[in-house]
């Protein structure tokens, strides 16, 4: 039985434009919020996608955001302001 072949992963991601928005791992993250992908950054990374809302998701095990997801979410946070004890 013949299988057909996997596409790659620019095939899957460059018809949708997800190559330009896709963000992967923790360093490309902090780099994107934070100018910075050094370990520091990194850990502040793991601990928002274990205490916040922050929208990341998991390939696998890595983790993963959008950037028009994240200046999305960054876009309503400033919309509704910081709350104090919230």
């Amino acid at each position: 039985m013949h299988s057909m072949p996997m596409p790659s992963k620019e095939q899957l991601t460059n018809k949708d434009g997800l190559n330009d928005d896709l963000l992967e791992g923790a360093a490309q993250i902090a780099m994107f919020l934070y100018g910075n992908g050094n370990c520091k950054h990194r850990r502040k990374i793991y601990h928002l996608a274990q205490t916040s809302r922050l929208p990341l998701f998991r390939l696998g095990t890595m983790l993963c955001a959008r950037r028009s997801t994240l200046k999305d979410w960054i876009k309503d946070q400033e919309q509704s302001g910081w709350k104090r004890g919230a």
